[in-house]
């Protein structure tokens, strides 16, 4: 039974250099999206109390707050509800962040990449570095004490000492999470078929990588995942959805979900969505051996790694037997810990190396 749910606001006012989501720059659309939206949830949610509730996108925060709050009520949400909205620094006053704590959102997720304007300009996107820190005093004074920020390594003509100036600002604003994205061009992005100069090459965001590791380490914050940290408390619960491999609702253009043992995706373009809000374009029942797979790779994305009792109440299979070869092979990088077996962060350095050996046992 899904206890979370996903929302995808798909409309951007330009797309990023490096972005390869499904967003539009449709602004006349947004109204009649968001009845479609609502169609979508009154056919296919079951009223079930959730735990978390995450918009993304695109921007959410194009959304005036009437709309939100539309889409909000249709859920019935546990009083300790995790409920997350995604912003971008350029659309936030104070009183938007004041309507949306009103609205009962409680984590804010500002989507930053860096306080570097001369890579902001560089990656296409629309704010400033000051801007930023206007966001997070915004949504402090509104009352959110639930922050994350965004963080992107590998942008061209990105150093490793600027990587570093920016983790020293974050940790100044006093904010709660940080997610981190080591800069991957893909097909869809501009930057896929305008590929720019003077990109870091892998050994310099491996070492960028392992420079933020260590700086928020010590700074008190925790790796729960590859790429995500928190402080103690403050992992994204939404999120960990994903990462348990537990099911949830997604709803919007492009949303994925996992329900009754489906996986589904709604398709991806604003007509054909709009067109059938109620209806997936793609749905597939896995069977036990893509679960399985399911729950390894999803358990190695967490630092606690996979557990091999989880594995055999389900499945009925000894990790340790089934897996032996891959383990020895990687024991520099697979650690063994009190539930299982998790990557060391050299070992999440490789994961997609690593990982595919599992498929081929």
């Amino acid at each position: 039974m899904p206890k979370a749910c996903y929302i995808h606001i798909p409309f951007c006012s330009g797309k990023c250099n490096y972005c390869s989501f499904v967003s539009f720059n449709r602004p006349e659309l947004i109204t009649g999206y968001v009845y479609s939206l609502l169609k979508e949830i009154s056919e296919n949610y079951k009223g079930e109390k959730l735990n978390t509730l995450y918009f993304g996108g695109g921007t959410p925060s194009l959304l005036p707050v009437e709309l939100l709050s539309k889409i909000v009520k249709k859920f019935a949400l546990a009083d300790n509800a995790e409920v997350t909205i995604e912003v971008n620094p350029d659309d936030c006053s104070a009183d938007y962040m004041k309507n949306l704590k009103d609205l009962r959102f409680n984590r804010i997720s500002i989507g930053s990449q860096t306080f570097d304007d001369k890579l902001l300009k560089i990656a296409g996107r629309r704010h400033n570095s000051e801007q930023i820190t206007d966001t997070v005093r915004y949504a402090k004074l509104a009352g959110f004490n639930n922050i994350s920020l965004d963080l992107i390594y590998g942008l061209p003509e990105q150093t490793a000492e600027g990587v570093m100036k920016d983790l020293k600002t974050f940790l100044e604003l006093d904010i709660q999470h940080v997610s981190t994205y080591g800069l991957k061009i893909e097909g869809g992005s501009y930057w896929g078929s305008h590929t720019p100069d003077n990109i870091p090459d892998e050994d310099l965001q491996a070492d960028m990588y392992e420079g933020v590791n260590e700086i928020l380490t010590n700074a008190d914050f925790k790796r729960y995942e590859v790429s995500n940290f928190a402080k103690k408390g403050f992992e994204s619960r939404h999120n960990l959805t994903y990462w348990n491999n537990d099911e949830y609702y997604g709803f919007g253009v492009s949303a994925h979900g996992y329900v009754e043992g489906i996986r589904y995706s709604n398709y991806c373009t604003l007509e054909e969505y709009m067109n059938n809000p109620a209806s997936h374009e793609y749905g597939r029942i896995l069977n036990d051996k893509e679960k399985l797979e399911e729950e390894i790779f999803l358990g190695f994305r967490k630092t606690e790694g996979v557990n091999t009792q989880k594995i055999f109440d389900k499945f009925g299979i000894n990790f340790e037997t089934k897996y032996k070869k891959v383990l020895d092979k990687y024991k520099d990088y697979i650690i063994k810990t009190p539930e299982g077996y998790a990557f060391n962060l050299k070992g999440s350095m490789l994961s997609n190396e690593i990982l595919p050996e599992f498929l081929e046992d």
